[in-house]
């Protein structure tokens, strides 16, 4: 066939075929690329394949430019400009590529990435081919692995290109099929960089292990967890040499309003999966401290998940429920929250405590916007030596000599606190022992009173004698509170 042969043979024809008619046409290249699937080795080495990859890669690339350069007009203001364009509109090659082999695709979609094919185009590509490979056809296992990790190798770097829900899909079927480290670590990566767009449903990523496990696949959401954290650090550390005085706005930047939608999606994640008998103790503290302390507004959700979990994991020992509460911060629980967790008794002791403590600062801050006037104090000014001032009126030296007074003083209520808290651990053994002699809850309810009785560390002497004056009314309020508890 060649012209050794005779002039104008079967493969100077073939290849002026090629050349004139089969590489000016993006569909015959496609076509030719997937009539050669059978062919191979021998139509890559003729160089028909590579001459059919180049040619889709450069007419993408071409159709691409054409569309820009139509999109171009000018404003009112006599300026040339972009007109908005919808996605991916005039890829019409999206669809045929569809039709070729995963090994053949890789090529052809590595030669658009090469000639500078919009990543956006790109994304839409491998979707279109993983709905086609996964969804639509029947494909055996090992073949289905491959394509999963050849279209998570192929994905653009640029962020928010490939739809979340895609990059989930994807993650669940890497978990199904057992893929590569490399591959389950980039979807993690990638779906950690845009969680606080992500939903419930999405992160519920069943578990495809030995019986016995867990019914969610908690470590990948633990590690996608981390990767947000990560990026979330890399993200403040960039901002430090910013001053905060270039920004006169009050709200809060994207990276703190992403850390709170992902605090609420993990607080409502733990509350799901809390339930399953098989969730081990630290796996849900993992993924319950993940995020930094600063992430939680409200400690509400926390609190309710961690409750489901003492509630369905009821052979938990004290210290091991201590370890598991030590994750709220009591101080953040709303008042609702707060006063169901002042009579839970799934809680430790301590915890019981620490809710009772806070539940009457809280009162007694209420106590004092009541009473403006009167003796009673909000707790972080009942210690001032300078009760008469306000710290805004003082000079900054005098306000700071108030503060070291403060600080110093409130070190003192706490070594207080700890010893109150010590005798209260002690009555708890006895009293325990006695729990176990009696049913009834008449022991509970006295119980109750002799917390609160001696957690009454607000109490204190007043120079008013009339039974009408506000710190009268502050003892009588504390008395209800603690029998109520």
């Amino acid at each position: 066939m060649s012209e050794d042969h005779s002039k104008n043979n079967l493969g100077s024809r073939a290849e002026e075929y090629l050349d004139s008619i089969v590489c000016k046409n993006l569909e015959m290249c496609v076509e030719v690329l997937r009539q050669s699937e059978n062919l191979l080795p021998l139509a890559d080495e003729l160089k028909i394949v590579s001459r059919c990859i180049d040619a889709v890669a450069s007419k993408a690339c071409v159709e691409q430019i054409a569309s820009s350069f139509s999109r171009l007009e000018y404003s009112s203001s006599g300026r040339l400009h972009m007109s908005k364009q919808a996605n991916c509109e005039g890829d019409w090659w999206i669809e045929d590529l569809s039709v070729l082999r995963i090994d053949l695709y890789q090529r052809v979609i590595t030669a658009m990435k090469f000639r500078g094919v919009r990543p956006e185009s790109i994304a839409a590509s491998l979707v279109s081919y993983a709905q086609k490979e996964l969804i639509q056809k029947s494909i055996s296992g090992s073949k289905e692995k491959l394509v999963v990790e050849t279209i998570v190798s192929l994905m653009p770097v640029e962020k928010f290109v490939v739809p979340l829900s895609f990059l989930f899909g994807l993650l669940r079927s890497a978990v199904m099929l057992d893929c590569n480290a490399a591959c389950r670590l980039d979807l993690e990566r990638r779906i950690g960089s845009q969680l606080d767009i992500a939903t419930l449903d999405d992160i519920l990523i069943p578990s495809f292990r030995h019986a016995g496990d867990t019914m969610f696949d908690v470590d990948t959401v633990h590690r996608i967890l981390v990767n947000f954290s990560q990026q979330e650090g890399d993200s403040d550390d960039e901002m430090e040499d910013v001053s905060v005085f270039e920004s006169d706005s009050p709200t809060a930047t994207p990276s703190q309003t992403a850390l709170f939608k992902v605090s609420k999606l993990v607080d409502n994640y733990l509350a799901e999966i809390a339930p399953d008998a098989n969730l081990k103790l630290n796996k849900f503290i993992a993924v319950a401290e993940t995020l930094p302390a600063h992430a939680r507004s409200v400690h509400d959700g926390l609190y309710r998940a961690i409750d489901v979990y003492l509630k369905a994991h009821l052979t938990l020992s004290d210290p091991d429920k201590r370890r598991l509460c030590k994750s709220i911060d009591f101080q953040k629980l709303s008042q609702e929250a707060g006063a169901h967790a002042a009579q839970n008794e799934r809680l430790p002791l301590q915890s019981i405590v620490q809710v009772l403590y806070f539940e009457q600062l809280r009162l007694r801050n209420a106590l004092f916007c009541s009473y403006p006037d009167d003796d009673i104090k909000p707790m972080h000014q009942s210690w001032r030596i300078n009760s008469g001032a306000l710290s805004a009126a003082m000079s900054p030296k005098d306000n700071y000599a108030s503060l070291r007074r403060e600080n110093r003083e409130l070190k003192l209520e706490l070594a207080r606190m700890r010893m109150r808290l010590n005798d209260l651990e002690k009555d708890h053994v006895c009293m325990k022992r006695d729990m176990q002699k009696s049913s009834s809850r008449r022991f509970m309810k006295s119980f109750s009173k002799r917390i609160g009785k001696k957690f009454n560390i607000f109490g204190h002497s007043s120079s008013r004698e009339s039974t009408n004056s506000p710190s009268r009314h502050s003892e009588r309020t504390d008395s209800k509170i603690t029998d109520r508890t």
